[in-house]
């Protein structure tokens, strides 16, 4: 099998009526995939998608492609493969219908054979909409990878080959194997499969092989059960992988086709007493949700920044994440195995109730099966994925009906893949929103988020309520793990109630992890924790602002951010990768961090009334570097796991204060601001367990840091970070500049900051800097070095260099 890249030489432009002829505004121009066509368009207040994309609008856009198809392809099989188009993609080869995709998430392969011109070029046209069909930022066009794959006529099915290992112990493993191939020939075809299992290092750890014949325009499936002598299993700590190397061959040893995946051994284990096991070992998930866009490069897969934020998200102390509401891609599932993080892969945020006015919900009762199926084949074989979620936030789930299709779409998953755990992302009041304005006296339902953050401690009693329970119970009965999305109140009353329900809590308020963790550590029939979110996103703009209700600007407006909010700003981590202090606090919560942390609370805002929502955290810096004159009041809050704190400024004691006001693990002091050196100092039973400080930049400069020296020889993407800081690496926060970068031997792929509200585009080239940092993405073109230059004002240029391999 030739699988070929099929990423370059494309273009996009503004899908046309048949009648209209293009025109400057209207040109096409060209692209690399994976493209995100909504990212770069003009953003309004009155833009048709409104807050839930950050007021980027929608659009139909047409993708075009040339290619040349060589005579002896005749005799093979030539389809392509798109990974993901968002959303309902036709695809059209030399002008002719040869397929639709209405899933945006869903890969789907098509048959080019009956289209292609041989020896001659040939035209792939792709055509995507978005439009009102999304609770949050989609991005829209191609935004996975795309493959062309050339193949012998009896081949290897794509995805055609599964290992799985339930059979495991310390002496061995038994590899059983399933591999199918394809005969699109008229004849039937006896072919030779042969399966070698190699290990990290590449040496064979096992090997089969079977005759396999295959009738006209058919499939036959070939299986081996190879045992795989002392195994090396796959885990959070140690993940390690296997490669199933498949070759067919002609009887008479004729290499046909050659096809490789990787996978992992681990053996799963699920009660309500021990909690989930992965290889016997109790795991807590300490969850991240996600949405699915990559920040400045808008809704792109690809692997180089999938694998970063999963990386990223690791270091923070993150060992699991959700595929907030859709399947995640293929890079990200690379990415979670190699690192060893669990992934809950969600299948879709609607089944046959709309939440908007053209979501998924439309031909979801003709198409789930299909969906369905295109989600397993794409994780079968990865490690790392333990969960798959049904929903989330299902508005029928909570009827005799909507159980009917809990019970269908859980049966169908574990039809297709019985070695996964099935979950549900259950919110009992969205359940219930039919019900809920007669049950609490809600006066308005119609804005699910702003519902929830007004009704406070009634919405953990709602939870709790007997109309939850009762409605919910038989669509959470057919679960394995049920989900809870911001329903912690249920933990202890279902222990009672349910004694054999395992929970998950899947969606929870970030401020509340304190408590949540305490939970999940209390509760052995709760198995983890999601926040919202892990890291920041693109849409839901404002959901966790701050607001200064004092501003001649403020207008109430619930959880929705007013224009020109783009980012949700509710991520530990900003779309930039760089962590806030709610990681920090959160990273104590879990126990993975003694030091504690320092969180300095705006100096030039001291005093003023603000406006929260359940998703904010407070407006913070780990910053003592401020603008403000010396003597400024500001108020310090210090997160630690301790009984008491003192502050410190250049080594005088200041106070001395107890650990546990405004919230858990939190320490307030008010003091004034005089730069210097400003010192934590944490105690436990009196004595010291942990410091920590922070100190005010002395003479910053402009600097330009590539994450990375080179861009390996399979990677695309280089990270550089431009901040304003001192000779010690200390960052000016409050004194932000405009960036503008030029880049050479490369291009620049995106530029962004953490800011939520910005009119500024991520295709820059220029960026105001916020809280002193800008992220920089650069393209590789070519082999060579990649140099960019950033130049602010006030500052010298700061250059950053890239080998690309």
């Amino acid at each position: 099998m030739k699988r070929i890249t099929f990423v370059e030489g494309w273009a996009v432009g503004p899908k046309l009526g048949a009648f209209e002829s293009r025109d400057a505004a209207t040109a096409a121009v060209p692209v690399t995939l994976p493209h995100d066509a909504l990212r770069d368009l003009p953003r309004s207040a009155d833009g048709t998608q409104g807050v839930h994309s950050g007021y980027i609008p929608g659009g139909v856009f047409e993708y075009t492609k040339s290619f040349d198809v060589p005579l002896h392809w005749r005799e093979k099989s030539v389809r392509i493969e798109f990974e993901g188009v968002y959303r309902d993609a036709t695809v059209y080869i030399n002008g002719d219908f040869a397929a639709h995709k209405a899933n945006g998430y869903a890969a789907f392969v098509v048959d080019a054979d009956p289209f292609l011109r041989f020896g001659q070029s040939n035209t792939i046209t792709v055509e995507a909409r978005v439009h009102k069909d999304s609770r949050w930022y989609t991005g829209g066009g191609i935004y996975r990878p795309v493959h062309l794959v050339v193949a012998d006529p009896v081949h290897i099915a794509l995805d055609g080959t599964v290992a799985t290992t339930t059979d495991i112990d310390d002496e061995r493993a038994i590899v059983e194997i399933a591999t199918r191939v394809e005969n699109d020939t008229r004849h039937t075809a006896t072919r030779r499969l042969t399966w070698t299992v190699l290990g990290e290092d590449g040496a064979e750890a096992a090997s089969g092989t079977s005759p396999v014949t295959v009738l006209p325009g058919a499939s036959s499936v070939a299986r081996a059960r190879l045992p795989l002598p002392t195994p090396r299993l796959w885990g959070p700590d140690a993940p390690h992988l296997y490669c199933v190397r498949s070759v067919l061959t002609e009887l008479d040893g004729t290499v046909v086709d050659v096809d490789e995946m990787r996978f992992g051994i681990r053996r799963l284990q699920l009660d309500t007493t021990h909690g989930l096991r992965i290889n016997g070992v109790p795991l807590n998930l300490r969850g991240a949700c996600i949405h699915h866009d990559n920040g400045p490069l808008g809704a792109v897969s690809i692997a180089d920044a999938e694998e970063r934020r999963v990386r990223l998200l690791k270091a923070a102390g993150f060992n699991a994440i959700r595929s907030a509401h859709n399947p995640a891609s293929r890079a990200l599932l690379d990415a979670c195995d190699v690192h060893g993080v669990i992934v809950m892969d969600e299948l879709t945020d609607v089944w046959v109730k709309s939440k908007t006015s053209f979501d998924a919900s439309i031909g979801f009762d003709e198409r789930w099966q299909r969906d369905v199926a295109a989600l397993v084949a794409k994780d079968v074989n990865h490690p790392s994925v333990v969960l798959y979620s049904i929903g989330n936030e299902i508005l029928e789930l909570a009827t005799p009906h909507g159980a009917t299709w809990s019970r269908r779409l859980a049966e169908e998953f574990r039809a297709l893949d019985p070695t996964r755990f099935v979950t549900n992302g259950i919110n009992g009041i969205i359940a219930n929103l039919d019900r809920i304005g007669e049950a609490m006296a809600e006066p308005d339902a119609s804005d699910p988020n702003t519902m929830m953050a007004n009704m406070g401690e009634k919405m953990a009693l709602m939870n709790a309520s007997s109309l939850v329970t009762d409605s919910t119970e038989e669509s959470a009965a057919v679960l394995d793990v049920v989900g809870f999305n911001y329903a912690d109140s249920r933990y202890a009353l279902d222990a009672q109630l349910f004694p054999h329900r395992v929970i998950v809590g899947s969606e929870t308020f970030p401020d509340r992890i304190a408590s949540l963790w305490a939970d999940v550590r209390r509760f052995p029939h709760v198995i983890g924790d999601f926040t919202w979110t892990g890291w920041d996103y693109i849409g839901e703009a404002g959901i966790g602002r701050v607001d200064y209700t004092d501003g001649e600007d403020y207008e109430p407006t619930g959880t929705a951010g007013p224009y020109p909010y783009l980012l949700g700003a509710c991520g530990d981590i900003d779309i930039t990768g760089h962590r806030l202090p709610a990681s920090f606090y959160r990273e104590i919560a879990y126990g993975l961090r003694a030091e504690p942390a320092i969180a300095v609370h705006r100096p030039q805002h001291y005093g003023r009334p603000t406006a929260k929502t359940p998703w904010s955290w407070d407006d913070v810096v780990s910053s003592w570097t401020w603008s403000v004159p010396s003597g400024s009041p500001v108020t310090v809050d210090v997160y630690a796991d301790a009984d008491e704190v003192e502050l410190r400024r250049d080594g005088a004691v200041l106070e001395r204060t107890a650990v546990g006001k405004p919230l858990p693990l939190i320490a307030r002091f008010e003091t004034e601001y005089h730069p210097g050196a400003l010192t934590a100092v944490a105690y436990t039973d009196g004595a010291e367990v942990a410091r920590t400080s922070l100190r005010t930049a002395v003479g910053p400069v402009l600097v330009a840091r590539a994450e990375q020296a080179e861009i390996a020889t399979n990677g695309t993407l280089g990270y550089v970070v431009v901040t304003i800081e001192d000779a010690e690496g200390t960052t000016v926060c409050d004194a932000d500049r405009l960036v503008t970068v030029e880049v050479s031997g490369g291009e620049l792929a995106g530029i962004g900051s953490g800011r939520a509200r910005t009119e500024e585009s991520f295709a820059g080239p220029s960026c105001t800097t916020y809280d002193g940092r800008v992220l920089a993405i650069v393209r590789r073109t070519g082999p060579g070095e990649m140099r960019l230059t950033a130049t602010a004002e006030g500052f010298d240029p700061a250059v950053a260099l890239i080998n690309a391999r």
